[in-house]
């Protein structure tokens, strides 16, 4: 019974100290909410490369995270937003912008929803039409409407 207590005990232990070894208190990502809060502010506008569907301010890949700090020593540097987007844009190209501006080389980022929405409108017409025809049988003609009553007065059995 001690042996059992003192092993319970000494496990609690251990698994106290597990849990602590790795914690720590939370450093800030930036000694100045001013400067951080610009950050974010231009972290709003860059798409993460990695997730596609989100700005690097709200991702946690990898990516997203060095790209926050480039952001953030870019403005320690002095750089205004513009100069910093513009070279996110140099490097990554149109498409590293949440909103990239509409010129010909993003035109299909641009139009491409719209034009997956009306070809799937089409397709969706024409298998409405297609199906619509099918449905409609054409009737029969006199020698087959005289087997069709045959076959049914003999309870479908063929002769």
């Amino acid at each position: 019974m001690l042996e059992r207590l003192l092993l319970a005990w000494l496990s609690a232990a251990v698994l106290a100290w597990a849990t602590q070894v790795g914690a720590r208190e939370a450093t800030p990502l930036a000694t100045d909410p001013v400067l951080e809060a610009r950050v974010m502010d231009i972290a709003e506008e860059l798409r993460c490369l990695v997730c596609q569907n989100e700005t690097i301010a709200a991702s946690h890949a990898d990516l997203a995270v060095d790209l926050r700090a480039q952001i953030r020593s870019k403005l320690s540097q002095g750089q205004s937003s513009q100069q910093i987007l513009d070279f996110m844009v140099e490097r990554y190209g149109d498409f590293v912008l949440y909103r990239p501006p509409l010129k010909p080389l993003t035109l299909f980022l641009w139009l491409g929803p719209f034009a997956l929405l009306a070809l799937a409108a089409v397709v969706l017409a024409l298998n409405v039409r297609r199906h619509r025809r099918a449905a409609v049988a054409e009737p029969l003609n006199p020698a087959e409407q005289q087997r069709a009553r045959q076959l049914l007065d003999q309870g479908g059995k063929a002769p």
